[in-house]
């Protein structure tokens, strides 16, 4: 049976949508004659009471390249209602958007407002066939249809570096290379004051990062740019860190620098938009619900699908492997059980059954895994032991979702380069940066990234590489994964996983935990 006609039978009110254009991210520079100082400054009470300390920095940054002008002034169309429930075609079956509190209608909500002067909205980088972000391969189709016109196809942050060539339809494609093939978006932050440690040089194939003009000044001043996929933003209710990094104190201060920097918006949103961008970004809850191979995710007991996700509890610190759970309930490696009663399948179907099983499998093997955890920054130089047995829950604790339910960030070496380059990843195309420590307690240390991480916010050696563990769920319609782009399939990052904790996975195990992981 073909994909679409056993996903149609599967769900009856399942509609392709398959000519919403739209990718890119909330970002926003400066217009006119007013300083993009007095922008940042506008934003002080919209922000929660002041922009973090990168903040002014990166705006102003951002700002500065609207010296490098966009050809392009395409504008991001929206749909004309997000319904209460909506299934979209993902490359693994179906991914739906459920909205408890009703639909939405995009002409009355800032999120898919035009509150910038590119033509981009929220909506341009977080779309719900992408689970809410992009992927690759729709940034791929949407540059074939616009001819690299599309509003996520913008310099400040969609090209290598703002002074790409974007001449020709070829050199556009070069320009946008990153974003086409990793879904990646340039992501230009300050330095830090107080940095510990000195960018004594950077492999960068972009000259973005060498350039004074777009880039350092010096060992520990000026511009770093680092390629990052854009988070989702959906499941929001479940969330326990702003950003990869970490740098944004809450949904309301991201949404005001998104729109002051991707967006490049000539004035700050209003306390007003920016709390309706945030009431509807956690007020959308999006979950795969329909396998190609067994269809909808929650038959038979089962409570795969976006409506039994919005149901789920949740608290910061809920199961935290580290004593951090206020409740003082002990940590439990049981994370999933959204698909334990598929353990016992059976039916006339053949492969119907065997996909329920193998999904089955795939979370038993999630939750019961032993891992040797070495090696993690993060874990076990706070905890001061070399190596402990954990599990995949240790790191992606939070029940029934997969990330991190306190602020952890962690180094996993999935930004390493050099000689120390995960073989399972591909870091091809990313910057690589020798950083040097020049304070502190790892003074000495030098460490060749194709991202600091979290050190880019701190100013810490301790924190270089380090970020947070996303959301798990919505996966199989935004590939590629990890900050980075690195594993272009789930296949990949298991790979990656098992390598790098030396696991020992049979190639079964290894197919049912992608299974497990696309169901989710």
């Amino acid at each position: 049976m073909k994909k679409r006609q056993r996903i149609a039978e599967a769900h009856p009110s399942f509609t392709h949508v398959a000519n919403i254009s739209a990718v890119g991210a909330i970002v926003v520079c400066l217009a006119g004659s007013v300083s993009s100082l007095a922008v940042a400054q506008q934003a002080g009470s919209g922000a929660a009471g002041g922009l973090p300390a990168f903040a002014p920095g990166m705006i102003d940054h951002m700002q500065a390249m609207r010296r490098f002008k966009d050809a392009d002034q395409s504008v991001q169309q929206a749909p004309p209602i997000i319904p209460k429930f909506a299934i979209d075609e993902d490359p693994m079956g179906a991914i739906a958007t459920f909205q408890p509190g009703g639909a939405t209608f995009p002409a009355n909500n800032p999120y898919f407002q035009n509150l910038g002067t590119n033509g981009r909205t929220c909506f341009t980088c977080h779309q719900p066939q992408t689970g809410w972000s992009v992927s690759a391969a729709s940034i791929a189709a949407r540059f074939d249809g616009s001819r690299g016109t599309d509003p996520i196809f913008r310099l400040v942050d969609g090209a290598t570096c703002p002074n790409a060539d974007v001449s020709t339809l070829h050199a556009k494609r070069r320009a946008y290379e990153l974003l086409i093939e990793k879904g990646l978006i340039r992501i230009g932050l300050p330095m830090p004051s107080g940095v510990q440690f000195e960018v004594t040089s950077v492999d960068d194939p972009y000259s973005c990062n060498t350039n004074p003009t777009t880039g350092l000044t010096g060992k520990t001043t000026g511009i770093v740019s680092v390629y990052r996929r854009p988070l989702p933003s959906t499941n929001l209710d479940f969330l326990s860190t702003v950003m990869f990094d970490g740098r944004e104190p809450n949904l309301t201060s991201q949404a005001m620098d998104a729109t002051l920097g991707h967006a490049q918006a000539s004035a700050a949103p209003t306390d007003a938009q920016l709390a309706e961008i945030v009431a509807f970004e956690t007020g959308i809850y999006t979950a795969q619900e329909i396998d190609r191979i067994t269809g909808v995710l929650h038959r038979d007991g089962a409570l795969g699908g976006a409506v039994a996700l919005s149901l789920q509890p949740f608290f910061i610190g809920v199961n935290d492997p580290l004593g951090k759970n206020p409740t003082g309930v002990p940590f439990t490696s049981n994370i999933f059980d959204v698909y334990r009663p598929w353990l016992g399948a059976h039916g006339d179907d053949e492969d119907d059954v065997e996909r329920r099983l193998s999904i089955a499998r795939g979370e038993e093997l999630f939750n019961t895994t032993n891992i040797n955890i070495a090696g993690v920054a993060g874990i076990n130089d706070v905890l001061g032991v070399a190596n402990f047995s954990g599990f995949c829950g240790t790191c992606h604790d939070t029940p029934n979702i997969g990330d991190h339910s306190v602020k952890a960030p962690l180094d996993i070496g999935i930004a390493d380069a050099g000689a120390k380059s995960p073989p399972a990843l591909d870091i091809s195309g990313l910057p690589v940066f020798t950083l040097t420590c020049t304070q502190g307690p790892l003074t000495g240390q030098v460490f060749k990234v194709t991202d600091p991480g979290r050190a880019l916010i701190s100013g810490q050696c301790a924190d270089i590489g380090k970020v947070k563990g996303p959301i798990l769920r919505g996966l199989a319609s935004r590939a590629p994964y990890f900050h980075n782009g690195s594993a272009a399939t789930l296949r990949d990052a298991v790979n990656f996983y098992d390598q790098r904790f030396g696991i020992g996975f049979t190639e079964q195990q290894k197919t049912d935990l992608v299974n497990f992981l696309n169901a989710l």
